[in-house]
């Protein structure tokens, strides 16, 4: 899933390709992406872009008084196309296809969606405030008013709730996901499943090793071509996606947890005192 740097990345890139550029037409072919019916699709035709930027993990293509929203989801991705491609023949939404905005000028971005399971959605809003998930967004992380007092104040109130949990909530904080809590956490030293409600040092631990791994991730995807984002975030990461492998800092083995529609991953030596987490699928299967 697109997570806060690699949105940044495409918004930046789709910004620099597309603001100015006049909408010629925007076709939706999976119909259930589409959040929102007034106004229609058809409003942004003859539309100026002007200009690409993000909310959390929602991408804001604003187009003249309107915005078109969209959030990838676990399996969606945007592309620029330089051309514009034959329609897909067949069902609409059968394929990956979720939708195409074609320019004037030439030119076309296509919004896909992989696997079987659909969650991407596309809304059109007059305020991209009026779309569920971002009214709902905490705090961005990486903003200047996002201090390390404003952040003790969020576990504070967070209590007992795991860690890893609080990072993710996209309630709480704004563009955190389940790849870039996993390294966050790595970094600070701290259990996934460690209480958010913690001391003043931990606290600023771990806002110091949040803000870091954000801003050196986005460092990294800046100027980033769309097709290269995937791989730079793979190739990055130091302990998500990487069981069974050596840590980059102690060379333990990282392991994992499994959940029903996730998993996570950690170090026992950097992060548990050497002592690995119960992987809570699998111990239920044992019982």
């Amino acid at each position: 899933m697109p997570e806060l740097p690699e949105v940044h990345a495409l918004a930046t890139g789709l910004g620099a390709r597309i603001t100015g550029r006049v909408v010629d037409r925007v076709d939706v072919f999976a119909f259930a992406a589409l959040k929102t019916f007034d106004p229609p699709t058809a409003a942004l035709h003859g539309e100026r872009v002007e200009g690409v930027t993000r909310h959390g993990k929602f991408l804001d293509i604003g187009i003249g008084d309107l915005h078109l929203v969209v959030h990838l989801a676990r399996g969606g991705w945007i592309r620029w196309r330089d051309e514009v491609p034959p329609r897909p023949s067949g069902r609409p939404g059968k394929g990956p296809l979720a939708a195409r905005v074609s320019f004037a000028e030439g030119g076309a971005i296509d919004i896909t969606e992989a696997g079987t399971t659909k969650r991407l959605s596309l809304s059109v809003v007059p305020d991209p405030l009026e779309v569920p998930g971002v009214e709902r967004l905490g705090p961005d992380p990486l903003a200047e008013a996002f201090t390390e007092e404003v952040f003790a104040d969020i576990l504070a109130h967070s209590g007992r709730s795991q860690i890893k949990g609080v990072l993710r909530n996209q309630s709480v904080i704004a563009g955190i996901g389940n790849a870039y809590s996993d390294e966050i956490l790595h970094v600070a030293k701290m259990s996934p499943f460690a209480p958010a409600s913690m001391a003043p040092a931990d606290v600023a631990r771990l806002y110091t090793a949040m803000r870091s791994t954000l801003h050196e991730a986005v460092e990294r995807s800046d100027g980033l071509d769309a097709t290269e984002l995937k791989r730079e975030k793979r190739d990055a990461m130091r302990v998500h996606g990487r069981t069974g492998e050596a840590c980059p800092v102690c060379g333990d083995t990282i392991r994992q947890v499994r959940f029903s529609d996730s998993t996570l991953q950690y170090c026992p030596t950097c992060q548990t005192k050497g002592k690995p987490l119960a992987d809570r699928v699998l111990s239920r299967l044992l019982k």
